[in-house]
């Protein structure tokens, strides 16, 4: 079965599952409305989990129900790395639910909204109620709409919505989970219509089974109609040597012939994807894929009915092409209305552009534009795949549970052997990303790393070395590039099953666990008996630590402060490596991803401008605070282009203790193009020679890591002449753009400022 890592891992990823969209049951906070005021008077406070990126610890910090001016800044913080600004800004899904909603709603009735968000199906509810009726005075007083959420820094955004919208009394909006909902206390009678939006890209990953079966069995009439109607998951079989370099360690390592094994045959400690589907925009990889079969239906889900917790499907899949399956590619299709004429798809974009050919289909959404808050999911077949022929029958097996489905795939023979992927109850499991299962696997990476291990080792005697971080690559090479060394590996974030992985892969590796040893521990908790009064030689990192995964490039100088913490028990030749860290960036062309993050206003009528500051949205604002830098994968951002060469605006040297660090540089725009923002990424000099650098450089290993993205408040036009712009006249060219940057080493947050020349 699977081990837990660590439980601040743990933590900071059902953080970020709730940052990123609702948490499990209903999602976002919601607030209570002025008929609850009284009740929220003794409920003040709630908690948010906070991640200290230079030091790994996180911790619970207060946030008030009726917060200070003050506290503004930190809200401000928590929303930007939502996907809330990105969901108002799909047209298409707001539009659907809208035109649902209106079709559904023909009467007064009890309208009951899970997730409520900033609370825009409820209004669009609201109003449906009220265009039924002469004016808003006349609703019955069966008619109304009850909101729930429990994300309490949405909660502050969908109070502020309502009350720019005068909707504030029409909305009852309680702070709680929907399965927390009584009737007799929180609604005064069950819901005869339920619009929900907790959905994300495998579908029943928000715990919308079980957010569904609650409802119906508590809060919702038996006849109660839904928004959506009903939910579909389609597939589709792919062979891609590009994805499969994403699970298959093994094989990877077998074209490396590197001799370093992190993945050898029968390890009961393996590195290795967790069993389930992975989200990713497919269309970034279309050229990578070869279609081994149609498009199949792999099963239904109905709002409107109390739906099941498992569901065990097969379907019998036509082979279209010969070739090797290695993956499942799937999407969702919503059906929003009980009549089958108003559809949602988050399907890619060689499934979409045949949409116009489905006729009798009605309204159908989620068409070509990019968005970032619902992408497909892969499903990875394990090992080298399952070769296939034209014509040739698969069985795909379909299993769902309330919280997540899985694939299994086998001939449509008797007897034949299932591939699937399976977590073996006897064995532990260090689960890691797909992209972080290419990187391991990739020959040019492995190379550098075990570079760098001779660099450090080869020609020292009985060298002490101390690898920091997480990464276990290194802490194999620390021991077997050097027949005498003593490794300490700290593994803040895996603990003991590193150790026991260790203990699989010595042999292979021809190494002696003697000299190892796993603390589990971090940086600041090492003492000299820890090292047995003996000065630290090696001090090594990747840096790679499991707590600062998919966040922002600079936070990996965690190592430079674990550096600091530790200088007192290093020797005076002590060497370090990484040598220094680089911050790089050039300016981007990203009109998808700037749009997704746009300033909203009308909003299917609603006036949603009160938002655009918490959440950092680019486009016309009046506040002065400057758009975040936030963390994305560039590959991942629909259209992209390099527009100025790179820069280097900081670095930092580690052979010194942490400390504040500032840059400034003046970058040459020459070429005509429309800057959208910059993007900025960690070039690690592993070497004082220099000679070996690990960048994650957009472009160099893209799929491996995430960079750091500052978007502009507007496009601004750039290039060194003037001319028009797409028929909108001439006008003046931004020549070149200085950028200015501090690292604080209290917080390890880097401020950057951008002033654009003219």
């Amino acid at each position: 079965m699977g081990f837990a890592l660590n439980l601040r891992h743990f933590l900071l990823r059902d953080l970020l599952l709730t940052k990123h969209k609702k948490t499990h049951f209903s999602s976002s906070f919601p607030q209570l409305c002025k008929r609850e005021a009284k009740m929220a008077a003794t409920e003040q406070q709630a908690f948010q989990l906070k991640l200290n990126p230079l030091t790994g610890e996180s911790e619970w910090v207060v946030m008030e129900k009726n917060p200070r001016e003050q506290e503004d800044e930190s809200l401000r913080d928590i929303m930007a790395h939502t996907s809330y600004l990105d969901m108002l800004n799909d047209t298409d899904r707001n539009r659907a639910y809208d035109l649902a909603i209106r079709k559904t709603i023909r009467r007064p009735c009890h309208v009951l909204d899970i997730g409520a968000g900033s609370g825009l199906l409820s209004m669009m509810s609201l109003r449906a109620m009220r265009e039924i009726v002469s004016s808003p005075e006349n609703l019955p007083k069966e008619g109304l709409v009850t909101a729930c959420d429990s994300y309490l820094p949405m909660v502050k955004v969908a109070q502020k919505v309502l009350q720019l919208n005068g909707m504030d009394d029409g909305i009852h909006l309680i702070h709680k989970r929907s399965d927390e909902l009584q009737i007799g206390l929180d609604l005064p009678c069950r819901a005869d219509v339920l619009v929900s939006e907790i959905l994300d890209s495998e579908l029943l990953g928000e715990g919308l089974i079980p957010t569904l079966q609650h409802a119906h069995d508590h809060l919702l009439t038996p006849n109660v109609e839904t928004i959506p109607f009903k939910a579909t998951i389609y597939g589709q079989l792919v062979q891609s040597t590009f994805l499969s370099k994403m699970q298959d360690l093994h094989g990877n390592e077998i074209l490396a012939s590197d001799g370093l094994f992190l993945s050898p045959v029968g390890s009961k400690v393996s590195l290795s994807l967790k069993p389930s589907q992975h989200a990713m925009h497919c269309d970034p990889v279309s050229a990578h894929l070869q279609m081994l079969s149609k498009p199949f239906k792999v099963f239904d889900l109905d709002f409107w009915r109390r739906p099941d917790d498992h569901q065990n499907i097969e379907t019998i899949v036509k082979i279209t092409a010969e070739g090797k399956l290695q993956a499942i590619i799937s999407w969702w299709v919503l059906q929003l209305d009980k009549e089958g004429t108003i559809f949602y798809s988050t399907a890619p974009k060689w499934i979409k552009s045949s949409y116009n050919n489905l006729g009798g289909l009605g309204n159908f959404f989620g068409g070509l534009p990019w968005c970032n808050h619902w992408k497909q999911c892969v499903w990875f077949i394990p090992g080298s795949g399952l070769s296939v022929s034209t014509d040739e029958e698969i069985t795909v097996q379909a299993v769902h549970d309330a919280v997540s489905i899985q694939y299994c795939v086998k001939r449509n023979v008797p007897g034949s052997e299932e591939c699937c992927r399976q977590m073996n109850s006897a064995d532990l499991n260090l689960f890691v990303k797909p992209e972080r299962i290419a990187l391991l696997g990739d020959k040019d990476w492995r190379s550098a790393m075990l570079a760098v291990g001779r660099q450090c080792l080869q020609g020292r005697s009985s060298p002490l070395c101390v690898v920091v971080d997480d990464s276990l690559p290194l802490s194999i090479i620390a021991a077997s590039v050097s027949s005498s060394s003593q490794v300490i590996s700290l593994f803040p974030g895996i603990g003991k099953i590193g150790l026991q992985y260790l203990h699989n892969v010595a042999e292979k590796n021809g190494f002696s666990l003697d000299r190892v040893q796993v603390l589990g521990k971090m940086a600041k908790q090492l003492t000299m008996d820890d090292i047995e009064g003996k000065k630290v030689d090696v001090l090594l990192a990747e840096p790679f630590y499991l707590a600062n995964e998919g966040m922002l490039p600079w936070q990996n100088l965690r190592f430079w402060n674990e550096r600091t913490l530790l200088a007192p028990l290093l020797s005076e030749t002590a060497t370090i490596m990484p040598f220094k860290g680089i911050l790089r960036g050039c300016a981007m062309y990203l009109p998808d991803l700037w749009k997704s993050r746009c300033s909203v206003k009308d909003v299917e009528g609603f006036d949603h401008s009160v938002i655009n500051e918490i959440m950092g949205a680019c486009g016309d604002r009046q506040d002065s605070h400057d758009g975040p830098v936030l963390p994305y994968a560039i590959w991942q951002c629909g259209h992209n282009e390099e527009i100025s060469e790179d820069f280097t605006l900081m670095e930092f040297h580690f052979a010194g203790e942490i400390q504040r660090t500032m840059g400034k540089v003046t970058v040459p725009l020459p070429n005509y193009a429309l800057c959208h923002g910059f993007v900025f990424w960690m070039d690690w000099v592993m070497d004082s020679k220099e000679s070996i650098v690990i960048s994650t450089r957009p472009g160099q290993g893209e799929t491996y890591w995430k960079q750091g993205v500052k978007l502009l408040r507007q496009p601004i036009k750039v290039g060194n002449i003037n001319r028009k712009l797409d028929g909108e006249g001439v006008s003046s060219f931004a020549s070149s753009v200085q950028v200015g940057g501090v690292f604080d080493p209290s917080t390890g947050l880097v401020d950057i400022k951008l002033d654009f020349i003219t």
